[in-house]
C-alpha cells in the first residue's frame, strides 16, 4: 500500500506543478514608451516625429517592441501573411486619454481589448486613414460623431481598410503600411 499511495502523491505533485512551457502563466510584456530610437518596422521612421496614435507589438522571447508609427501599421503587421504570428502583446495609444499630436506617456492599451473609429476624417502618422482606438466605447462614438466613421471592435476590423489602398496619403507622402506591397491568397484585393 505505501508504494501506490507513493506513487499517487507523486502523481499529484506532478498535477499541481505548472509545466515549463505553460504559456497562460507568462505574463504579457509592459508596455515601452518610445524614445527617438523607436524606428517604425515600415516606414523606417522616428515614431515620436508623427502625429496621431502608435502601435507597439511585442514577439514571444524579444524583450524589445516593434514599433508602428500608425496603428493602422500594427494592425497590418498581425494580418500579412508574411509577419510572424508568435506575438505575446500588442499596445496602441488610447485616444481617449492621450493627445492627438504627441500621445501622453501612460496612455497605451491593449489593442484586442480596444474600440475602433475606422472610415473617419483623421489621418494617422504617415497621412493615410487611421483605425482611432479607445478604451471606452462611448469615447470612440464621440469621436465618429465629430469626425465621422464607425466603431468596430479589433477582430471586427476589416482586412480591405487596413490592407487597401490609400487614394491620397495626403501631404505625408506614401503610408508606411505594406499596403502597396504584393501578398497572396484571398481577400488582399491589389
Amino acid at each position: 500500500m505505501s508504494g501506490r499511495g507513493a506513487f499517487l502523491a507523486i502523481v499529484l505533485l506532478a498535477a499541481a506543478v505548472p509545466g515549463c512551457g505553460d504559456d497562460e502563466t507568462t505574463a504579457a510584456p509592459e508596455p515601452h514608451e518610445p524614445t527617438r530610437e523607436a524606428i517604425g518596422h515600415y516606414c523606417n521612421m522616428i515614431v515620436v516625429d508623427h502625429h496621431g496614435p502608435k502601435g507597439q507589438i511585442f514577439l514571444k522571447g524579444r524583450e524589445k517592441p516593434i514599433w508602428f508609427s500608425s496603428v493602422r501599421d500594427a494592425i497590418a503587421f498581425t494580418m500579412l501573411p508574411e509577419e510572424p504570428k508568435d506575438i505575446a502583446a500588442i499596445y496602441v495609444n488610447d485616444i481617449a486619454r492621450a493627445g492627438w499630436d504627441t500621445p501622453e506617456p501612460g496612455t497605451w492599451i491593449d489593442a484586442r481589448g480596444a474600440w475602433y473609429a475606422i472610415e473617419s476624417g483623421r489621418a494617422g502618422g504617415m497621412g493615410a486613414p487611421e483605425a482611432v482606438p479607445f478604451s471606452d466605447r462611448a469615447a470612440a462614438d464621440a469621436f465618429t460623431a465629430s469626425f465621422g466613421g464607425r466603431v468596430v471592435a479589433f477582430d471586427d476590423i476589416p482586412e480591405a481598410f487596413i490592407l487597401g489602398s490609400v487614394d491620397d496619403p495626403g501631404e505625408h507622402g506614401p503610408p508606411d503600411r505594406p499596403a502597396h506591397r504584393p501578398h497572396g491568397g484571398e481577400g488582399h484585393g491589389h
